[in-house]
């Protein structure tokens, strides 16, 4: 990573998208990154954090993205420049902040980079951020390469300070995740020095001060208008007496240019690099004289309803065709093929690729699992064995832990969002008469954990909340948080105590347990579900990712002449690293981590270290 502190103009380095957005901050010279990991956008601040020391900009993982966007504001009305980023559903939770402070705006550029997931690789929805840049009137810029991505990156800190007002990059995981050839252009040195002009006529929104700042923000808009027209981003691509007019943004443009160079088709396409606002003068020009327009865009039709209301005004009888016409879905990222077979309907071509595609075959299902030697499955087995017969509603989280969901652990019900397990867990407590469990990891603990377990233990729920301390927030690439002792920027920091932050909101059960342990952590759990209230259990053990590092133990096998092929290891337990072979069960050992929560479980004791007798 330390390439991207190259000051070397013309260079050509191979980047993922997440890089490249990262380098682009660098050639703007900013001062002040934030964030809370989310994927596909985590690999920006995995970046950061190996180099902004050395750099000498400020970086910080914050403990949601709300404060992140906080964080990021301050710096930026301080004259600091600043990048806040996330997932796309982080957005949701830093949108409190994010709506008031366009009505202030900013005085230094400050980036959002909002990273949306079509096809939910990774998420629990696949919302179309391009919306909050109409509900908040955003600036949004939406590139298509990771080239590209530096690109916008880097002039939306330029836009940013001309229209003091935040600047919205939004991208996708086929952005985000993409290597591409970037030239680098002149590093920045960032500026950190601030200081914060009293203003509290601006940057103080109680109403009367609102109500001034709207029309301020309007009028700020109406000024993105010709930098959205004169956008270097925006191009058209080949007029000459199209067949089909094309109008396209992000990841979908690349699937359409595809199409068109390799079977030379007679399409025109109108490429939008700045979306909002749209370069409506531009737009009107293309569709003016144009018959038939295809709008390609991923998820929601947020360009074709645009398109359809300019063509109101200039082509009242232009086809258009999209997600409303039923060529294109509102579903799920594009592909080549599926652009291929909308233009199929519309145009005459060939698609003579069918015959090089190899035979399809049937492969077997790979659903994600918890790592062998994961702590989180020995927590999960002993929930189970502690309930007995009895029954519970599980309210699940986001991270490693919701793959509980899957058998046969099967300890997940119900899921919305980061932290949503235990307000949920006290609603179930409240409104049915069954068990209920909350479970939840340490950094969603941190990140929005806290404030629902204040709620529960004020409103009298009773439930059992577990907080499945791992020690780093593992699923996104185990990032540091405020539990860790560790900062953003490698320095030491209060490794503050879940289990003492539990008890100063007043819950009065608190226990911590090693979940590898599987005899001491079902007996824990036997007492929680006994306690009446909010009872707190916290299994902590370090992610066996981390733990394989550190650690070098001997892989278990089972002793063949011991075992009763009762499948108690496989039917219940599910490590990935028991194998059935028929009737038998084995232990792969290129998977076995030594971890021995297996053998513990075993009702014959057939589950040995290899040399134990």
């Amino acid at each position: 990573m330390k390439e991207l502190l190259e000051d070397d103009p013309g260079r050509e380095v191979l980047l993922l998208g997440n890089e490249a957005i990262v380098r682009g901050a660098l050639e703007a010279g900013i001062g002040h990154g934030s964030t809370y990991p989310g994927t596909p956008s985590s690999e920006i601040g995995n970046t950061f954090e190996k180099i902004a020391k050395e750099y000498g900009m400020y970086f910080e993982y914050s403990a949601n993205e709300k404060v992140a966007m906080e964080t990021a504001a301050a710096a930026a009305v301080s004259g600091v420049r600043s990048m806040v980023w996330m997932k796309h559903v982080g957005v949701n939770v830093a949108s409190d902040a994010l709506m008031t402070l366009m009505y202030a705006g900013t005085r230094a550029g400050m980036v959002i980079v909002a990273a949306g997931d079509p096809s939910t690789h990774s998420s629990q929805n696949e919302q179309d951020n391009r919306y909050y840049s109409l509900l908040g009137n955003i600036p949004m810029l939406e590139p298509i390469t990771p080239h590209e991505a530096k690109e916008m990156t880097k002039e939306a800190f330029d836009i940013s300070e001309e229209l003091e007002l935040p600047v919205l990059v939004r991208t996708t995981t086929r952005v985000n995740h993409a290597r591409g050839v970037v030239t680098f252009d002149d590093l920045n040195e960032p500026d950190n020095e601030g200081h914060f002009d009293k203003d509290p006529g601006r940057f103080v929104s109680v109403p009367q001060n609102a109500r001034k700042n709207h029309p301020r923000l309007l009028e700020q808009m109406e000024k993105a208008g010709p930098i959205s027209e004169e956008s270097r981003f925006t191009e058209v691509i080949d007029e000459n007496d199209p067949e089909l007019h094309v109008i396209s943004s992000g990841a979908g443009f690349n699937y359409i240019r595809e199409a068109k160079e390799e079977y030379d088709l007679p399409v025109s396409i109108l490429k939008l690099g700045m979306t909002n606002p749209l370069p409506l003068e531009k737009t009107k020009e293309y569709i003016e004289g144009a018959e038939r327009v295809l709008v390609v865009e991923e998820l929601e039709p947020f360009l074709e309803e645009k398109v359809k209301a300019l063509a109101k005004e200039v082509n009242p009888d232009l086809e258009i065709y999209g997600k409303k016409s039923g060529h294109l879905s509102r579903l799920y990222e594009y592909n080549p093929d599926r652009i291929k077979e909308a233009l199929a309907e519309l145009i005459d071509f060939e698609d003579d690729t069918e015959t090089l595609r190899p035979e399809q075959y049937d492969l077997p299902s790979r659903p994600p699992s918890l790592c062998p030697g994961c702590p989180h499955r020995g927590t999960y087995y002993s929930v189970k064995q502690a309930l007995g017969d009895k029954e519970a509603v599980f309210s699940s989280d986001i991270g490693c832990y919701t793959l509980g969901v899957q058998d046969p652990l099967n300890t997940a019900d119900f899921l919305l969002c980061m932290g949503s397990s235990v307000g949920a867990a006290g609603g179930f407590s409240k409104n049915t008469d069954q068990q209920v469990f909350a479970f939840l990891g340490d950094s969603t603990f941190f990140h929005s954990g806290l404030a629902p377990l204040v709620s529960g233990v004020y409103n009298d729920h009773d439930f059992v909340y577990v907080i499945m301390d791992n020690r780093t927030t593992a699923m996104t690439g185990h990032q540091p948080h405020p539990g860790t002792g560790r900062t953003g920027m490698g320095d030491q920091a209060p490794m503050l105590s879940i289990e003492e932050l539990a008890e100063g909101a007043g819950v009065e059960f608190v226990e911590t347990v090693d979940p590898y342990d599987i005899e001491e952590t079902t007996e824990v759990f036997e007492r929680a579900i006994e306690h009446d209230g909010i009872s707190v259990v916290v299994p902590k053990h370090p992610c066996a990712l981390i733990e394989q590092g550190e650690v070098n133990w001997d892989p278990y096998q089972v002793d063949q002449e011991e075992c009763r092929q009762c499948h108690v290891c496989t039917n219940k337990f599910g490590c990935i690293a028991l194998v059935r072979e028929g009737e038998k069960v084995i232990i792969d050992e290129t998977q076995c981590v030594g971890c021995g929560q297996c053998a513990q479980i075993c009702p014959f004791d057939a589950i040995k270290q290899e040399g134990e007798e």
